[in-house]
């Protein structure tokens, strides 16, 4: 008891120390404890995107989704501002090895801002650059007439904006397919996949105006290492999703996503900026009726 008279004489004398009873439990150890977990936590979360993805997925599933005939509904679609814009992008072309580009930019927020604008700058980027390459392939040939191909604006259009929707929506229901039969597939939302085929499209804007360079040796390098960037970011998004299905289908899924990006780029490669060059012919000088007069001399 002596010891407690002793505290009541120290408290009585300092009314401000701070006291602490046996009761309380010890929160430095768990605190220790938690600052010791926090590294190998943190690379983990980095490499899985685990971390503030799936916060945000939570918080997100727990907003009032509008009706799908309101302005609201697709509004939120929009909702991006430039530095989320930017970093996917960002992500897009320069993709890290054992990082998912759903998980890591798309899941928290999925926008149709960026893919749209990625898609109408790279129509006109295509079709532009492709003019600009058929007049200075043919340029200081007498036999050529410059003429604007604007048809070209249409056709890059359909072909970019078809890929960039249709494929999507196959292989969305290719997945869902699958994960029907299969429980451990990993499943992504159509909006998820149309976002990461608009942003991996990034890097042949780019790409398109080099292409403007008469070389085909350039042009063909240009081709393959966009390629192979933004091939990259679709097989290592997609290959989680389908590794733990039977290893045929799963090779042969990420094999025709990777063979319909290769077509593509040929394709606007070899129609836009590789056509084959056509023989014009010499202009036909019209013949006009010379009379000769011919002079005697006597």
């Amino acid at each position: 008891f002596a010891e407690f008279d002793d505290a009541a004489n120290l408290l009585a004398a300092n009314p401000d120390a701070t006291t602490i009873s046996i009761d309380e439990p010890a929160e430095i150890p768990k605190n220790q404890h938690s600052r010791q977990q926090e590294p190998g936590r943190e690379e983990d979360d980095e490499l899985l995107g685990t971390d503030d993805s799936d916060k945000t997925e939570l918080l997100a599933g727990q907003k009032k989704s509008a009706p799908f005939w309101t302005f609201e509904y697709y509004q939120t679609f929009f909702d991006v501002d430039t530095y989320q814009v930017l970093d996917r992008i960002k992500g897009s072309v320069f993709p890290v090895p054992g990082k998912n580009f759903v998980r890591l930019y798309i899941r928290s927020n999925p926008d149709l801002y960026g893919p749209f604008w990625i898609c109408a700058t790279l129509v006109f980027t295509i079709a532009v650059s492709g003019n600009l390459s058929n007049f200075f392939i043919h340029l200081g040939k007498p036999t050529y007439h410059y003429v604007p191909e604007f048809r070209k604006v249409s056709i890059a259009a359909t072909t970019i904006y078809a890929y960039a929707w249709l494929v999507p929506l196959a292989l969305w229901g290719f997945l869902m397919w699958r994960n029907s039969k299969v429980m451990n597939i990993v499943s992504y939302s159509f909006l998820e996949i149309v976002c990461v085929y608009g942003y991996s499209l990034f890097i042949y804007i780019p790409t398109a105006i080099l292409w403007i360079i008469p070389q085909k040796v350039v042009r063909w390098v240009l081709v393959m290492f966009s390629l192979c960037l933004s091939g990259s970011v679709l097989v290592m998004t997609f290959w989680p999703a389908v590794r733990d299905d039977n290893r045929r289908i799963a090779l042969a899924t990420v094999g025709t996503i990777v063979l319909l990006h290769a077509l593509l780029a040929v394709g606007c490669l070899a129609y836009f900026f590789d056509a084959p060059e056509l023989d014009f012919p010499a202009p036909v000088i019209p013949a006009h009726n010379v009379s000769t007069v011919v002079t005697k001399s006597r």
